[in-house]
């Protein structure tokens, strides 16, 4: 069931680590359409032994995929897991 779940809202396709930032964002975001700034879902235990660089890039496939939005008020660093996606 889980399979199927991931596969319906796209996460079938995520490279491992993309899941774990995803993942990440999800379990930090405070509330539903809240934004997160990306040093809070960068110390999430999933992801706080990645190296920066691989971070970064999987924090902006997951923005280029619509999984992650930059959230609006903030000049950067803040973002925003697309609820229409995560909980489908």
């Amino acid at each position: 069931m889980f399979r199927e779940m991931e596969r319906d809202i796209g996460l079938d396709d995520l490279t491992p680590t993309e899941l774990d930032v995803f993942l990440a964002a999800h379990a930090v975001t405070p509330k539903e359409g809240e934004a997160v700034p990306s040093d809070q879902i960068r110390r999430h235990s999933l992801v706080s032994e990645l190296a920066q660089a691989t971070y970064h890039r999987a924090l902006r496939s997951l923005l280029e995929l619509g999984l992650l939005e930059r959230a609006d008020g903030y000049k950067s660093r803040h973002y925003v897991v697309r609820s229409e996606r995560a909980d489908s």
